[in-house]
């Protein structure tokens, strides 16, 4: 029952974290210690300095350094991508270009936030930086972070780039994403861990995943068993993961302060704050309980 749709970054994706040590500084050898247990626990690709890796708050210069640390150690077979986004065209450009001498094999870019451009800027501004770089985009639909939806028909106009290959689908809208798998080649990545296999099976690639920070094999499972044909146990395996995601995405705490609750990678940076002694055993608690399931 494997699948049949584009996968141009593997099935798997963590968005990963973004160490710092003590003090507050970028820590490269945490980033890169992180990276490389991500892939052996079966993460097919990595994705850096998205929300979860803190990018609003981390500078051009570190978002570059974390980059070359973690393609040293994962070496040239696992597929990094790196988050672009800003509401400057002309400075996603200037990461764009950044992110390729750096290493990146593809870009993950949202939609410019906050000044909610209409349908035709936000159209503009992405063949802006396809344009512009030699890497494949991946685009990032998450109107409840920019404010601004990339409708489906835009979409449908902006697979015709050949460098526009896929989507991080965070709209909640199944209908608006079948309809664009139906009528491009467009590779669909959930964004929103609930989603992960309900959209893979009407045609998805697989996901980008916060909670794959701690649990990457448990967020891998529910796939590995739909393409071998196990779908009440894809079903039971992706029930499982529920209680984590539902404490780690839907909490009221972003994925990046419950992240490093889990794993300890460190501070988080204002104005974010770490999360509070409650919050921390809960986690931890949902965390076990996920691991006790198998």
């Amino acid at each position: 029952m494997t699948t049949t749709a584009p996968r141009p970054f593997g099935r798997a994706l963590c968005a990963m974290i973004t160490p710092f040590t003590a003090g507050g500084a970028l820590d490269p050898d945490a980033a890169r210690a992180h990276a490389a247990h991500l892939v052996a626990e079966g993460c097919d690709g990595i994705v850096l300095s998205g929300t979860t890796g803190e990018s609003p708050t981390t500078t051009d210069a570190e978002k570059s350094a974390l980059l070359r640390a973690v393609r040293a150690e994962v070496g040239d077979g696992v597929p990094l991508l790196t988050g672009v986004g800003s509401p400057d065209t002309a400075h996603t450009l200037r990461l764009a270009r950044q992110a390729e001498e750096a290493g990146a094999d593809g870009l993950l870019v949202v939609s410019p936030y906050y000044s909610r451009p209409p349908q035709a800027a936000v159209e503009a501004h992405f063949l802006r930086v396809a344009d512009f770089t030699g890497l494949p985009l991946m685009l990032y639909d998450i109107p409840g972070r920019t404010g601004t939806r990339i409708e489906p028909e835009t979409l449908l106009r902006l697979a015709e780039h050949p460098r526009v290959v896929a989507v991080k689908d965070c709209a909640y809208d199944m209908l608006g994403s079948t309809k664009v798998l139906t009528r491009t080649s467009l590779a669909y990545y959930s964004g929103c861990e609930e989603l992960n296999l309900p959209l893979y099976a009407v045609g998805g690639a697989g996901y980008v995943s916060t909670v794959a920070n701690v649990a990457p094999r448990h967020m891998r499972a529910p796939l590995d068993a739909f393409d071998a044909g196990r779908t009440e146990e894809a079903a039971r395996l992706n029930r499982n993961t529920a209680h984590l995601t539902e404490l780690m995405m839907a909490s009221g705490l972003p994925g990046a302060v419950t992240a490093k609750a889990l794993l300890a990678a460190g501070p988080v940076r204002e104005p974010l704050q770490p999360a509070g002694r409650g919050a921390a055993d809960g986690l931890r608690a949902a965390y076990e309980e996920l691991l006790a399931l198998g």
